[in-house]
């Protein structure tokens, strides 16, 4: 049973959030378990099974870009998450654009400098940072129009030259939910 199938709605990228919830709230009261606590174990087991199921679809479909990712896992059997077997292809110019921006992360990193980074160093990588988060932003933007495989593939790419670049300065950033590759 796919996410969609959980709330009886149909498969396609444009559904109506409010619809969703309401469902979403209807299925919890219907099926907690806090409600089925005299059940058999067997019973509560499938009780708590599909509470489980319940909650990861309702985060996949509420999210327009978790959406996206979801239907793309379902329509194409392939995940585009970082960590995929088989991954989107992302632009050329936007892969020679993060390969440059690694080397300098690998040369900062290597620098040995007691106490981390240096400041001029610590400066690029920032400078960097602030330019891919607003791309990242730019992309997001991109995937709550039309579906588009690239603008998924670019997210990905750029998420985790970000979480990279975050790590590297001490910094996270709770404002995103990272997908790291390890």
């Amino acid at each position: 049973m796919d996410h969609f199938e959980v709330f009886g709605l149909p498969r396609r990228l444009g559904i109506d959030v409010a619809e969703l919830q309401r469902k979403f709230y209807e299925l919890s009261r219907r099926g907690h378990p806090d409600f089925h606590q005299g059940a058999p174990p067997e019973r509560q087991a499938e009780i708590l099974e599909a509470s489980a199921r319940l909650n990861a679809a309702y985060r996949a479909l509420r999210d327009p870009i978790g959406r996206i990712e979801y239907l793309v896992r379902l329509e194409e059997g392939r995940d585009t998450r970082e960590g995929a077997t088989v991954k989107a292809k992302a632009p050329p110019e936007l892969l020679e654009e993060m390969f440059e921006i690694q080397e300098s992360l690998q040369e900062a990193q290597s620098s040995g400098q007691p106490g981390g980074l240096e400041a001029g160093a610590r400066a690029t990588l920032a400078a960097h940072r602030e330019r891919l988060v607003a791309r990242h932003q730019e992309e997001e933007h991109r995937l709550r129009g039309p579906l588009s495989k690239e603008a998924l593939a670019a997210r990905a790419y750029l998420r985790t030259v970000i979480d990279d670049i975050d790590e590297a300065l001490g910094e996270v950033r709770e404002s995103y939910v990272s997908h790291r590759r390890h």
